[in-house]
Order: structure tokens, then C-alpha cells, then sequence
């Protein structure tokens, strides 16, 4: 799917469900993709596990309703789109983290 704003995206969700947490982020890292989600488990396993990646964007959000994340992302994309690539970042309502790249 291509989104209004020229971004791929892929969601296991509704495409792949059931997909593993590895097997998503080795097509994720392949396929070039940044990697959003809402799962500690992927921090774990990525940053802490020195996974390679191209990108992880950790939600970490009070409201997890669909409205309040495309929101959160898309002032995300809005300012520091051309940073995103390689970083691994936690994102809040109030804060965001680059965790180093």
C-alpha cells in the first residue's frame, strides 16, 4: 500500500499476521523498511540484541487508537524525516528519543 505522502507501507497486521518478530525484522532490514511498532519486544531484540536494521520508530503512546499514532508519526515525518533512516527512536506524546544510529 502507498500512502498519501509517497511512503510504502506494509502492515503485518492486516497482510501477514502471524508473521514472527525475527522473520519481520529480517524483511524489514531486506526490504529497506523502517520499522514502526508498538512492541518492546522488537527494542529487545534490535537494539539491545545489535540487530541490524534501517530504521526502528518505538511507539511508546498513552493513546494507542490509530488516530493518535498516524498524528504522533506524521509530525515525526513532518520534522525529522530525513533522520529516521538507520536510528533507532522512541517515540512519546511529549518526547522523542534517538537512541543512536
Amino acid at each position: 500500500m502507498v500512502s498519501k505522502t509517497r511512503h510504502e507501507v506494509f502492515s503485518v497486521y492486516t497482510e501477514m499476521q502471524g508473521m514472527d518478530d525475527d522473520t519481520i525484522i529480517q524483511k524489514a532490514f531486506k526490504e529497506n523498511w523502517i520499522l514502526i511498532t508498538n512492541d518492546k519486544d522488537f527494542g529487545e531484540k534490535i537494539y539491545k540484541g545489535k540487530r541490524p536494521h534501517k530504521g526502528v520508530i518505538l511507539l511508546r503512546l498513552e493513546d494507542e487508537r490509530s488516530e493518535s499514532k498516524i498524528k504522533i508519526l506524521g509530525k515525526l515525518f513532518e520534522k525529522y524525516l530525513n533522520e529516521l533512516t538507520d536510528s533507532f527512536v522512541v517515540v512519546t506524546e511529549t518526547k522523542i528519543r534517538f537512541s543512536g544510529k
